[in-house]
């Protein structure tokens, strides 16, 4: 995502929590997951209603306390959401319902 969210003034700071969760999702076996895409999910999902008041401490909280699932579900929507195909192709459709 290239859009500025108001929280990115704390991602140099966070780092090394995202890092920690990046790890541990990778770990427990979701697939290789970078620090961008957890950040991502955080501004588009997690974060998607800035407040102002927002502290250090309630972002780093928000990071460690991500649930895999949480993302995980975000990451399966993304992908069909970006998926290429149209049910017009018979070929494809043959293929799909095989």
């Amino acid at each position: 995502m290239s859009t500025v969210h108001e929280y990115d003034r704390f991602r140099s700071e966070v780092k090394p929590a995202l890092v920690s969760k990046v790890e541990e999702l990778n770990l427990l076996g979701y697939g290789t997951i970078h620090e961008q895409q957890l950040w991502d999910f955080l501004t588009s999902k997690k974060w998607k209603r800035v407040r102002e008041d927002i502290r250090l401490y309630e972002i780093v909280a928000d990071i460690l306390s991500l649930k895999p699932g949480e993302y995980m579900s975000f990451a399966s929507v993304e992908a069909l959401r970006l998926l290429d195909f149209s049910l017009e192709d018979e070929a494809e459709l043959k293929e799909l319902l095989k």
